[in-house]
């Protein structure tokens, strides 16, 4: 394990994971879930003209506690087959709304005083299965755009950028062991 960053209150490490994808989060209370982590469904309002959702309300639901002078929005379009992965903040906290498409979104927890420190999630979300996901500081996340549509990602953090607060391992990193490919072949 290798020390990776260090602030007041987090200190983070890059676990020695096996190879694999991790735990499969099939509902928000599965078991194995890393410590911290918040899942809920988001609720869609279809109709003949296609649907609503909606993405957030400050002070209410999961990101009732960031602050709104400081909440940023932003979304982020992908194409089909990118891998975006792995980054993870010290700071920061994401909440995750993946409106079009499908995502494999991958969750790897490397707080060495978190009692889930080396866990893997994996979680297929989107279009199929609506949810929304908080991801506190200290796990590493990122996606890989599964299907043929082009997806989107909107998502709220607590903060605004700050690229000083942003640590990036790569998508292949040999520590994290985490496998992109296609797993029912």
């Amino acid at each position: 394990m290798s020390t990776l960053a260090q602030n007041s209150s987090l200190l983070l490490e890059k676990p020695k994971c096996e190879r694999g994808i991790g735990t499969v989060v099939l509902s928000p209370e599965s078991a194995g879930v890393i410590e911290g982590v918040r899942i809920q469904p988001y609720p869609l309002w279809p109709d003949d003209r296609g649907y609503f959702l909606e993405v957030v309300r400050g002070g209410q639901g999961m990101v009732s506690d960031f602050p709104l002078e400081t909440m940023q929005v932003s979304a982020a379009r992908n194409y089909p087959g990118i891998v975006k992965a792995f980054h993870y903040h010290l700071e920061q906290t994401d909440f995750w709304v993946p409106c079009a498409g499908m995502f494999q979104v991958a969750l790897v927890d490397m707080r060495s005083s978190s009692p889930t420190f080396g866990y893997k999630n994996t979680m297929y979300v989107g279009e199929l299965r609506p949810w929304q996901i908080l991801i506190p500081p200290g796990v590493a996340h990122g996606y890989k755009v599964v299907g043929r549509e082009p997806s989107m990602l909107v998502y709220v953090t607590n903060r605004t950028y700050n690229p000083a607060d942003e640590g990036r391992i790569p998508y292949d990193d040999p520590m994290l062991a985490y496998d992109w490919e296609t797993q029912h072949k």
